[in-house]
């Protein structure tokens, strides 16, 4: 096929070979099958910010940390820089979290490389060497329904232990391969401590798998796995080789609310005086 624009970088710099066929194409990214020498690979092209669809929500970004201060300021302001910066970021931590998720054994793409907006990662396929279908349009026994459960749940774990959450699990972006569930589809990665959605987000992508597999296994759907991975989470015994049980007895200790929000009131100061600092630095430099 003809060589995309946004690929012609990568052909003439010798990192892909072929574009054999576009084959997909979503509110992120449009993605095609690639030729790196011998090897198939997908290129993944994110599109440009006012082409997407996907709402950069601020439940996804906080915690997400910008280093330098400049960038923070700008992007917090929303000026023409700062909505660059914001974007950039956004892509970034797709990417980081994709590399960040392969390297701590999560079974992900495994990501080639990224250059101008394009990443170049694994392409899942099948037992037939097919590109691999979505968990979605795969007919399920039950016994297969239990089994990808069980190793998902195990991802799930995985990624939180690597202080990550997906934030947006579903049937939708879990490829079928080969060997079994792939995750794929980053875009919305939440940092596990540094993000207060941080404990539904988990709940809601193990609750999702929960609803998918119980269709098949409708055992499944009177576990709680969700809560019990965040439980463990929080009291620090979580580790890949945990021992699930699926259930989860809430926690009947009284909350002591005066304790709660003096943690609140610190936070609001010491907020206000970082603020305050931040102008002082502005003031100074002009």
């Amino acid at each position: 096929m003809k060589v995309p624009k946004r690929l012609q970088p990568l052909v003439e710099d010798g990192l892909v070979d072929e574009v054999v066929s576009q084959l997909m194409s979503g509110k992120e990214a449009q993605v095609f099958v690639v030729r790196c020498g011998d090897e198939p690979r997908c290129a993944k092209v994110f599109k440009e910010a006012k082409q997407r669809s996907f709402k950069q929500a601020v439940a996804y970004q906080e915690g997400r940390k910008v280093r330098n201060s400049r960038r923070a300021r700008a992007m917090s302001k929303k000026t023409r820089y700062g909505q660059r910066e914001q974007e950039s970021a956004w892509l970034n931590a797709e990417v980081d979290a994709l590399y960040r998720l392969a390297e701590a054994g999560v079974r992900v793409p495994t990501p080639y490389g990224f250059v101008d907006g394009v990443l170049l990662m694994e392409m899942i396929v099948d037992a037939d060497g097919d590109v691999a279908p979505r968990l979605d349009d795969v007919e399920l026994t039950p016994e297969l329904a239990l089994e990808y459960h069980q190793r998902l749940i195990g991802e799930v774990v995985q990624m939180l232990c690597a202080g990550l959450i997906h934030g947006d699990l579903s049937e939708f972006n879990i490829l079928v391969g080969a060997e079994g569930p792939v995750i794929i589809d980053l875009p919305q990665a939440v940092d596990a401590a540094g993000n207060n959605n941080a404990p539904w987000m988990l709940v809601r992508d193990v609750d999702n798998l929960r609803s998918y597999f119980g269709r098949f296994a409708p055992a499944l759907l009177k576990t709680d796995y969700g809560k019990e991975i965040w439980a463990l989470y929080e009291a620090g015994e979580l580790h890949p080789e945990v021992r699930l049980t699926g259930r989860f007895v809430p926690d009947a200790t009284l909350v002591d609310v005066s304790d709660v929000m003096q943690v609140i009131d610190a936070a609001r100061e010491e907020a206000a005086e970082r603020q305050a600092r931040e102008q002082d630095d502005d003031e100074q430099a002009w």
